[in-house]
């Protein structure tokens, strides 16, 4: 038997199979676009998710038994706008989760509705990237647009949608729309009506291990699969990228170093930070998270190697980054989309400060690793607040690839980190979701036990650390100083 993990990222579809062991077979990666037709715009096609799925799908479904498949599970980017009109066309293209068009509309709600009763109807307040932000833009700049609006649509749930014709979505996703009560696992009667939005026009709400329905005819037929293959609705990325790091007991924590960086906490109680600077979400098991996001974590590497430095290749930088001092006091502020937690600032920008005609590159690169690390242990240090306090956590996404990198956020955070061995995140999630909701596990805790693993440890080195806990401190002063200068560039 295979289960089939579809994971909807940022700039590919990454597709995924699994025997019934939890055995990787096969893995499938297609690329599409992204489109920033105006300055802070972020925008895909959602037609190109469609047909790159459906041809990763194909290339996978060649190297296993298609009658053998049972179900096929999803994640996807989490707050994207889909909108379709009466007869299901796409009325204009995705608006993404790091698109910064929203400003104005997250003002509105965070002062003039205010942010007390947004924390009270859904345990969030307003973030550009969320979902509900851009349903007002599109109401306010382009009410035709909006008039047409049959169906309200999140990236994962549109596919989900042409596979199986079933309008739903799961509570850890729908956490980011900024018009579900988190607490309650219900939308929200109060956001609806600021919206101006009928229930009508939103998905059916299931938990991420929920199947919620069959593949259709047609393309069962396309695709050569039997019709009686499950669709289960699966989660955010996060939330199911938890689940491929076996994140899934109460205060286990994660760490997603990818695009962007996301710290990643369980709880089985509903907790909340005051101010909201966390985010509070349902999970993929059917309990809760809270969760700090960093928006440019490996995106700051990536910028900083390809398109600054211009290098032929990362293991020409990064290894001569250990060569380089610790005790240098260079900084890097990594806010090349603005940030999320804890400053909710789009306007913060990415700076390097305290260099001097001594240092090197290897003393930028550090202190660019370093300012990710720091930013992470924003987010991780707010986990304490609310009483989260994990022994360890679990380390995953393109930049967990480098153990340096590892070893330097385990000193950072003083907290041993582990590795997996496979790091397929949130494709890998998806996959064992798929065999929870086909009844192959009574629960997603125990389809993880029995599936992952983990490879390798990075305990704290306490000098380090002390060290690091100092220039954290010089760190966190940075931004206060800044960011009426940000402001006004």
């Amino acid at each position: 038997m295979y289960y089939i993990g579809i994971d909807i990222g940022t700039s590919s579809v990454k597709v995924l199979a699994i025997d019934e062991a939890g055995k990787i077979v096969k893995t499938v990666s297609r690329e599409y676009p992204i489109s920033y037709p105006f300055p802070l715009w972020s925008e895909q096609n959602p037609n190109d998710w469609w047909e790159q799925s459906k041809l990763a799908l194909k290339d996978i479904l060649e190297y296993i038994d298609k009658d053998k498949v049972k179900s096929i599970g999803f994640s996807g980017q989490m707050h994207g706008l889909v909108i379709l009109d009466s007869e299901d066309n796409v009325i204009r293209p995705a608006i993404l989760w790091n698109d910064q068009r929203t400003e104005s509309e997250c003002r509105f709600l965070n002062n003039d509705i205010g942010k007390d009763k947004l924390l009270s109807w859904t345990a969030n307040i307003a973030l550009n990237g969320f979902t509900a932000p851009k349903v007002l833009w599109v109401k306010q700049n382009e009410p035709d647009n909006f008039k047409k609006i049959a169906k309200i649509c999140l990236p994962k749930d549109y596919i989900a949608y042409k596979l199986s014709g079933e309008f739903a979505t799961d509570y850890s996703d729908a956490s980011g729309t900024l018009y579900l009560d988190v607490k309650n696992k219900k939308w929200s009667d109060d956001m609806m009506k600021i919206l101006d939005i009928d229930e009508n026009k939103l998905p059916k709400l299931y938990d991420s291990f929920s199947a919620i329905g069959t593949i259709k005819k047609d393309i069962a037929t396309e695709l050569g699969l039997p019709t009686d293959v499950k669709i289960v609705i699966g989660g955010g990325d996060q939330a199911v990228a938890a689940v491929g790091g076996g994140i899934v007991e109460n205060h286990h924590c994660s760490i997603s170093l990818g695009t962007s960086g996301a710290v990643f906490a369980t709880s089985d109680e509903f907790v909340m930070e005051d101010e909201g600077k966390l985010h509070v979400f349902c999970d993929a098991r059917g309990k809760y998270h809270v969760m700090g996001v960093t928006l440019s974590a490996a995106a700051s590497l990536k910028w900083y190697v390809e398109d600054f430095l211009k290098a032929s290749s990362y293991d020409e930088v990064l290894t001569e980054v250990e060569k380089s001092d610790i005790k240098e006091n260079v900084y890097y502020l990594p806010y090349l989309s603005g940030e999320r937690t804890p400053h909710n600032d789009p306007d913060a920008k990415a700076t390097f400060l305290g260099m001097t005609v001594r240092h090197e590159r290897k003393d930028m690169t550090r202190a660019l690793l370093e300012g990710v690390c720091y930013s992470l242990r924003d987010c991780y240090e707010l986990m304490h607040e609310v009483g989260i306090n994990p022994k360890e956590i679990i380390i995953n996404g393109g930049g967990a690839k480098n153990d340096f990198w590892c070893q330097m956020l385990a000193d950072v955070l003083h907290t041993k980190i582990k590795k997996l061995d496979i790091n397929e995140g949130p494709a890998l999630g998806a996959a064992i979701l798929a065999s929870v909701g086909d009844g192959k596990y009574s629960s997603v805790s125990n389809a993880c036990q029995d599936i992952i693993k983990t490879t390798k440890e990075f305990t704290p080195d306490e000098v380090s650390s002390k060290i690091y806990s100092e220039k954290y401190k010089k760190y966190k002063s940075l931004y206060p100083m800044l960011k009426d200068f940000f402001s006004s560039l």
